[in-house]
């Protein structure tokens, strides 16, 4: 009977082991679960930049002065407060 309640109380400590340090363990879990709401918060942030560059993309390909207001842009000929216009000749 002690050899019995020798082997409950050893399996018990074991399983114990388990349960708080081994693999699927308790810490293992949280660090898991920590992980995927990192890399949700890292995917919604990655889709608001995707959406954002590809109304960008939209507006260059529908619109013809477009090209041109990003072209002046990036060289520094519009400031950021001044509205850009292109007047077609025709």
């Amino acid at each position: 009977m002690k050899l019995l309640w020798t082997l409950m109380v050893v399996a018990i400590l074991l399983l114990q082991v388990r349960l708080w340090v081994g693999e699927g363990s308790f810490a293992q879990v949280w660090a898991l679960e920590q992980s995927i709401a990192e890399q949700r918060k890292e995917n919604a942030e990655l889709a608001t930049r995707n959406e954002r560059l590809y109304a960008e993309v939209r507006n260059l390909r529908n619109e013809q002065g477009a090209v041109e207001e990003r072209a002046r842009m990036n060289l520094g000929l519009i400031r950021e407060d001044e509205t850009f216009f292109l007047v077609v000749e025709n």
